[in-house]
């Protein structure tokens, strides 16, 4: 075969043995259209087949045993579908039984007498002797007679099965391209990273982590393409912050006189500490000269819209406009309100911009902001709209941003064609650790990690559905002391008439239980007017008890309301629940979080309860929620792009994400454009990568 452009393009139907119709199933069952594709498919465990045991060593305790030896005897035992294949296996110290259910005629004539055979496959105990059903089973050869090594397992589905596409089928593909690929593997990483991580170098470790020699050559092997995958992950992200900082200018926000009379005089309460530094970064970050790109982390009633109504001051005191954009019109309504309050103090004008706007006032909003005598608008997806134009859009303010797509974040920072404004990004969902370094490392990070002053930590216990009446009696005692209840029901999306009906019988039951209080309900097949008017009684405290369903997981601030029962609170998960938790907690009074659930709780289920009846800390309860269910279920990351990850784990593999950074860090400070000598791998290993790439780490 003649060379091609790039051997790792060639695609699989060349590699001897695989042809066009095998490539066909493994494009679609496994996306594996390359070779480069099918040398980074990752075996996901291995079987040890490092010795062989003796018969009579086998236990059935172990996991999996190898045994060699000849088959004495085989017969078909049963009728019909009970029919089985019994053989007997004997190496000089003992005898195994065999049995096949499946396949066991086929199998019975290809048997051969007076042949050493080697088996595979999981011991149980019979009548006190070993047996193993359905083992795998091959002739010994001058090959599988060695043994002495560890057997890659690959994920397959049931397409391949039926097509006799297994495991071993994939191995033997693998060896083969591996004899012909290693010479064309480059190394991506500088010898002297190499030498102070101790890494192997990447053909090595392509080598053994399908076929490692041993356990030590598969750890090191798994060791090197991980950091290599995270270093090149923090690398790209790393160098888009660099660019940003070189590349895009930003309005400078120096002179600050109304946010100083704010603060005199209109502020009522102390910013915690944790807020001043927030507002001392961002202000040098505005004042640079630069672009800002900032995320800003911060639980639940932490401070962040005060924080961001701040920045927006440092813009309008020096001629620039500033929009909040948030993802629902209840959300929207609550900033708008809280926002209102500060710049009608201050003579600045503000306005609410979204889907129920009515058209004679979109034009008036419209015409203002392009005149520039609208100063603020807060609003919902409707700020994207191409009429909405803008005199000088000098700072952008995104609420829960994981909502929106990268598309339209890009629409709202093209909405000032001279210069970007300022990106402040908001979350109240906190982001692990690794996964903030992961999705959002081309950004400056700012935490908000106190509560403000005078803020109770909310008290989080679980109950059982048959302590209901306890419950309903604690429920009194808050509401008779003035406060006011969140009653929340899950929304399970597979069915909707069923989650409805759930909710109204909910309803029913909390009417029966209190006849002398006023109810509110909010679910989301409501129109948006009655689920705000809704709200609003709930706020005004016309009606003492909400029952709800998920909608009010971000988006109401009642501080009076002091309890939150969660009704089948294993439904949910961590981060919403933690999300859920703080509705409750907003005023200086002591509040509770109730979380109620069945006697019957997985194992999962329980270490979300327990986890959050121990901790209030956001960042514990993300990290935990990483661990339960990984990175590809948390909000946003999937679509997003970045989390193309072949073999690195971010619940598990911090420490290693750490040192990558760190090493990515160093190497751009060192050397920005990837110009010196020793960084050559690096940077001829990006000029070969395709654009569209989201993985640097793939082999091109």
């Amino acid at each position: 075969m003649a060379e091609r452009k790039n051997f790792f393009d060639t695609r699989v139907e060349f590699l001897k043995g695989i042809g066009p119709q095998k490539a066909v199933i493994l494009n679609k069952e496994l996306n594996i259209f390359t070779y480069g594709d099918l040398i980074q498919y990752y075996p996901f465990r291995y079987e040890d087949r490092t010795r062989f045991y003796a018969i009579e060593e086998v236990t059935d305790s172990m996991p999996h045993v190898q045994v060699k030896g000849r088959l004495k005897f085989w017969e078909m035992v049963g009728e019909g579908h009970k029919s089985r294949l019994v053989a007997y296996l004997t190496d000089g110290t003992g005898e195994m039984e065999l049995v096949w259910f499946q396949g066991a005629h086929w199998l019975s004539k290809s048997l051969k007498r007076d042949l050493d055979y080697v088996v595979f496959g999981k011991p149980s105990s019979f009548m006190g002797k070993p047996n193993i059903a359905h083992p795998e089973l091959e002739p010994l050869d001058g090959e599988n007679a060695k043994g002495g090594y560890l057997q890659p397992v690959y994920n397959l589905t049931e397409k391949l099965r039926r097509k006799f596409l297994d495991s071993k089928t994939l191995g033997k593909m693998l060896r083969q391209l591996l004899d012909i690929a290693l010479p064309h593997v480059r190394e991506t990483l500088p010898a002297d990273l190499l030498a102070q991580h101790r890494l192997l170098s990447k053909p090595e470790a392509l080598l053994h982590v399908h076929f490692p020699k041993d356990q030590a050559w598969l750890h090191a092997a798994i060791g090197r393409l991980k950091f290599e995958e995270l270093f090149y992950n923090q690398l790209k992200l790393i160098k888009q912050k660099l660019l940003r900082r070189v590349d895009y200018a930003g309005q400078v926000f120096k002179t600050i006189p109304t946010l100083n009379t704010f603060y005199k005089e209109h502020l009522t309460f102390d910013l915690t500490n944790a807020q001043k530094r927030v507002i001392r970064e961002i202000y040098a970050d505005v004042t640079s000269g630069k672009q800002m790109n900032r995320l800003l982390q911060g639980d639940v009633g932490s401070g962040k819209t005060i924080v961001a109504f701040i920045t927006m001051l440092m813009a309008t005191d020096n001629g620039a406009q500033a929009c909040l954009m948030a993802p629902t019109e209840i959300l929207t309504d609550q900033h708008y309100t809280g926002l209102r309050e500060y710049a009608d103090v201050l003579g600045i004008g503000i306005a609410k911009l979204t889907g129920s706007t009515k058209t004679k006032q979109r034009r008036a909003i419209a015409e203002q902001l392009l005149n520039g005598e609208l100063k603020i608008v807060v609003g919902t997806h409707a700020l994207l709209e191409e009429n909405v134009q803008f005199n000088n859009l000098g700072l952008c303010v995104i609420d829960e941003q994981h909502r929106f797509g990268v598309a339209q974040r890009a629409k709202l920072w093209n909405k000032n064609p001279d210069v970007y404004p300022h990106i402040l990004v908001m979350t109240a969902t906190p982001i692990p650790r690794t996964l903030a370094m992961t999705l959002y490392g081309d950004l400056d990070v700012s935490v908000i990690d106190e509560l403000p002053a005078g803020r109770k930590p909310i008290k989080t216990v679980h109950r059982y559905d048959s302590h209901r009446q306890r419950v309903f009696g604690f429920m009194k005692e808050e509401i008779q002391k003035g406060r006011q209840v969140y009653v929340v029901y899950p929304l399970i999306e597979e069915s909707e008439k069923v989650d409805f009906k759930y909710l109204t019988d909910g309803y029913e039951s909390i009417v029966r239980a209190f006849p002398e209080y006023y109810i509110s309900i909010v679910h989301g097949r409501m129109k948006s007017g009655d689920k705000e008017y809704e709200m609003q009684r709930f706020q005004r405290r016309e009606t003492q008890i909400m029952v709800a369903t998920t909608v009010i997981e971000v988006g109401v601030n009642v501080p009076n309301a002091s309890v939150m029962v969660v009704e089948s609170a294993e439904r949910f998960g961590l981060a919403q629940l933690h999300q859920l938790r703080g509705r409750v907690g907003r005023g200086a009074e002591q509040s509770y979080c109730i979380l109620m659930t069945d006697y019957k709780l997985g194992k999962e289920s329980r270490a979300r309860i327990e986890t959050l009846v121990r901790t209030n800390d956001g960042f514990e309860i993300a990290d935990a929620d990483l661990n339960l269910r990984g990175p590809g279920d948390l909000a946003g990351t999937q679509q997003s792009g970045v989390l193309d990850l072949l073999i690195a784990d971010l619940a598990k593999d911090g420490d290693i994400l750490k040192t990558a950074r760190e090493a990515a860090q160093k190497m751009l400070e060192e050397d920005p454009d990837l110009s010196s000598l020793k960084n050559t791998p690096v940077y001829e290993h990006i000029q070969s990568l395709r654009k569209e790439e989201s993985n640097w780490a793939r082999i091109s």
